[in-house]
């Protein structure tokens, strides 16, 4: 059985982007934990909104997708959606996530901008991918970086031995979610405040997993989520 820890930008992120692979991750006996780095609050389109209640709303509707695809722990660290940079103190904020749970396997998002797909490149997700690669290695095993977390927290190094990026043109690594597709469609129409339109959403995401399985080598009628695996033993 696997330990794995998702970290993502903002809440939905993990849903489109490897819902299908956690539920599949745990139907198989693996342990999935979520870290998601914002709240959400500059997210929906209701301008009359508090955004601290957005941020309310989405933690709520994060719970919710979480428990559809049989993930009960998440760590929010509260940093600002839309001015998340990939600095000292986001570094540090998920090294200790890291060194709590203690993962065999990070799942984050691609830290490089695809031009050939601005929507998917998000500043704030590339930001959190950088910030997580930086966290595996050097930061989170390491006992003299962030030494507080040691000294006065107590957290022992972790060192975790694979990273798995989501999506993106150069995948190596692909996971049949078939089987927990359903289960992704409603761990993602559980963002009401997001998705207006749960049909098209069921639409895009089959035509993308069945696009990733054709990458795969998958026979037809496969559906698929595409990674790229990093050994950072």
């Amino acid at each position: 059985m696997a330990k794995i820890l998702a970290v993502a930008a903002h809440p939905d992120d993990l849903d489109f982007g490897c819902a299908g692979s956690t539920a599949t991750w745990v139907a198989a006996g693996d342990e999935v934990v979520y870290c998601i780095v914002t709240d959400g609050q500059a997210g929906g389109s209701d301008r009359n909104m508090p955004r601290d209640e957005m941020a309310r709303i989405r933690r709520a509707e994060q719970t919710a997708a979480a428990e559809r695809v049989g993930v009960t722990e998440i760590h929010w660290l509260g940093f600002a959606d839309g001015a998340v940079e990939a600095n000292l103190a986001l570094r540090e904020a998920i090294s200790r996530v890291i060194r709590v749970v203690r993962p065999d396997r990070v799942v984050t998002q691609q830290p490089t901008r695809n031009l050939d797909r601005i929507y998917g490149s998000h500043p704030d997700h590339t930001a959190t991918g950088e910030a997580a690669l930086c966290a595996v290695y050097p930061d989170a095993r390491n006992p003299f970086a962030f030494p507080s977390l040691l000294d006065d927290e107590g957290l022992e190094p972790h060192a975790v031995p694979e990273v798995w990026l989501v999506g993106g043109p150069d995948a190596d690594t692909f996971v049949d979610i078939t089987d927990a597709f359903d289960a992704k469609i409603e761990a993602l129409v559980s963002h009401e405040s997001q998705i207006s339109d749960p049909e098209r959403i069921r639409t895009l995401m089959h035509d993308w997993g069945k696009g990733m399985a054709a990458t795969a080598g998958f026979d037809d009628g496969r559906l698929a989520e595409g990674f790229r695996k990093l050994d950072t033993a």
